[in-house]
């Protein structure tokens, strides 16, 4: 079982940045794959980032690539997700989750979730 815990979502003006952290207890968190998921009003959770358990691999949606950079550390059970030239598109809650996967940003296998932070970005 792991627990997560998103923090340092709030309102931003369009092309700032903010940086989400997602802090984890439990056990075996190193060995999780990590990953970021948003979702805004009336439409469907949607991937944003993922980190493999060694941080040696990221993914990003296509959405946000070079605009966000994913990270993890292991020695403080902690995810960060920097955002940097934000848009009013990316307004949305973002939620942390973890995948007993060794490689994978697909939503069905992440299996423990956080409660989600709102992120929302003013034009």
């Amino acid at each position: 079982q792991v627990q997560l815990v998103e923090s340092g979502g709030g309102l931003v003006q369009a092309w700032g940045s903010l940086r989400l952290s997602c802090a984890a207890s439990g056990r075996a968190f190193s060995s999780y794959t990590m990953g970021w998921f948003r979702q805004a009003p009336g439409k469907e959770r949607e991937f944003v980032a993922a980190v493999s358990w060694s941080a040696g691999r990221t993914y990003y949606a296509d959405s946000v690539k070079g605009r966000f950079t994913m990270s993890r550390d292991n020695a403080k059970n902690t995810v960060y997700l920097q955002m940097n030239s934000l848009k009013p598109e990316d307004s949305a809650v973002y939620y942390c989750a973890a995948s007993a996967s060794t490689w994978s940003y697909r939503e069905h296998t992440y299996a423990f979730w956080g409660q989600g932070t709102q992120v929302t970005v003013s034009s």
